[in-house]
């Protein structure tokens, strides 16, 4: 059902170039979809450019490229003039460190551009959809170490996380004040291919060079890694499904794994000699989040597919590939 849903839909993807976005893209593409990628341009000699990334496989299939920035006010003219079926917006600045040198930067894109993606939701009556990406770290640390669901309290601990809260938010009350056809998708700590800026590409890179990987503070803070094709399916259903007018998902493998015990594995499925080392404890870290699915799988029958350790082999085949 949700597979057919997405024939001939004109879908347009915010931050469709990323690591995410693209991937999204593609499995759009694949059903079908009429996609409009909304991508961040990079400016040359005082012109605006556009340069896939990630995309520039597919880019014949899309419908429309638009080159912009998401934290203009002009997005809201831009979208409303695409006028899109469905609206995915992924576009982020999703590095938390980030946020610490340039926390303006990042909550101008975060929260202000969810502001101008919603204000064109606002002024599409035909829109089916408005799927807003929010993500794990608005929770902080999971109460009482358990897992983590949707009414658990937002207590962000980093400039980023405080940004997402804000989308979140402002997503929440533009489905309420204006009966929006609105999806809040909350998704935990994803990884895969075109990864490069977290841990688990960092930990890879450095282990296929040998190099040693340097685990923050004690190393038994504990994440919720989902495999990018999970997390690819959740943003379909968010999409697509009736069910998800008015949700907030979250979507998480629903096993939790100590930074340290992740630096290991790979060492071990890389066979590499690379020695793993302690450092401090970062700023606004976050001890343990751990996905409470269970409304997902309710709502959708979604279930992760992928653990970690297959992940993390189909991830390191990738980056073993790109070596020249």
């Amino acid at each position: 059902m949700a597979d057919q849903f997405w024939n001939g839909k004109r879908v347009l993807v915010t931050g469709a170039d990323g690591f995410m976005g693209s991937h999204l893209v593609e499995e759009l593409l694949r059903l079908g979809a009429r996609v409009i990628a909304f991508t961040r341009s990079t400016s040359t000699h005082g012109t605006s450019q556009i340069k896939l990334k990630h995309l520039g496989s597919v880019a014949a299939q899309l419908e429309r490229v638009i080159a912009g920035n998401v934290s203009s006010p002009e997005t809201t003219r831009i979208i409303e003039d695409a006028a899109p079926d469905v609206i995915m917006h992924l576009a982020a600045e999703a590095y938390v460190p980030r946020s610490f040198e340039h926390p303006e930067e990042v909550f101008a894109v975060n929260a202000t551009g969810t502001l101008y993606v919603l204000e064109a939701a606002r002024r599409l009556p035909k829109l089916e959809r408005v799927v807003v990406t929010s993500s794990s770290e608005v929770y902080g640390t999971a109460l009482g170490d358990r897992a983590i669901s949707e009414d658990h309290p937002l207590n962000p601990t980093s400039p980023y996380a405080a940004s997402k809260v804000a989308a979140d938010r402002l997503a929440y009350s533009y489905r309420d004040t204006w009966k929006l056809p609105i999806a809040i998708i909350r998704p935990f700590n994803f990884y895969g291919p075109r990864h490069v800026y977290d841990v688990i590409p960092k930990f890879i890179k450095l282990a296929l060079e040998g190099k040693d990987l340097t685990v923050y503070g004690s190393g038994e803070q504990r994440r919720d890694f989902t495999y990018v094709s999970d997390t690819v399916r959740g943003f379909l259903l968010m999409g697509s499904h009736p069910k998800a007018v008015g949700q907030v998902v979250n979507f998480g493998s629903g096993v939790s794994h100590s930074i340290a015990h992740t630096a290991e594995r790979i060492v071990a499925l890389t066979g590499s000699k690379s020695r793993i080392v302690k450092d401090m404890a970062r700023l606004a870290e976050v001890n343990h989040l751990l996905c409470d699915s269970s409304r997902a799988r309710e709502l959708f029958g979604w279930r992760a597919e992928v653990d970690l350790e297959e992940g993390l082999k189909r991830n390191i085949e990738w980056m073993r590939a790109l070596k020249p």
